[in-house]
């Protein structure tokens, strides 16, 4: 004969929290929140607009180093045989804001968080410098390759750069913690 009690859900042991769903919901929603709060206007100019004239600003200095004749207004860099705004997605802010996403929803003490995002920031700048100096010598030198240049060879880039250097982040941290005994 069958069992005629019915199933109570209270009875049902709880769900295990599996720390990779937990991991990406909250790297959801810290991505969610964050490209929310860069779309607010009072942020992008009083923040990203600022970050990103300093970014023209180093990078014509650093195109000044390479021997171009650089005069810059804002974040527009310009030379006699080539013009380019900086604007935004091109000023390695999202993929600033991947990384940052990816580390604070890694369960990793808060002083490995913060150096990996120290790191992360240092580092994706960095690309990113390379990749204006390298978009606008190659828009005033080879204009033809400027497009696809810019819009697939060196967006992929920074991004790549970005989550490849939280997977070097994350499995770092993991390998320095002490393994739990069997």
């Amino acid at each position: 004969m069958g069992d005629n009690r019915q199933d109570n859900p209270r009875d049902d042991p709880p769900l295990p929290r599996r720390p990779e769903v937990r991991f990406l919901a909250l790297f959801l929603i810290l991505l969610l929140g964050s490209f929310t709060l860069l779309s607010l206007r009072p942020v992008n100019d009083r923040v990203i607009e600022p970050f990103t004239a300093s970014i023209a600003r180093v990078s014509g200095v650093a195109l000044e180093v390479v021997g171009e004749q650089i005069t810059r207004e804002g974040t527009v860099l310009r030379s006699p045989e080539f013009a380019v705004n900086i604007e935004n997605g091109c000023n390695g802010v999202e993929a600033m804001v991947i990384f940052l996403a990816a580390v604070l929803a890694f369960p990793a003490p808060w002083s490995a968080r913060l150096a990996g995002l120290g790191l992360g920031i240092v580092v994706i700048q960095a690309v990113n410098l390379v990749r204006v100096v390298a978009l606008f010598l190659t828009g005033a030198y080879f204009p033809a390759l400027f497009d696809s240049s810019h819009t697939v060879i060196w967006q992929g880039i920074v991004i790549l750069v970005a989550v490849l250097l939280w997977i070097y982040w994350a499995r770092r941290f993991l390998k320095n913690q002490p393994s739990e005994a069997a």
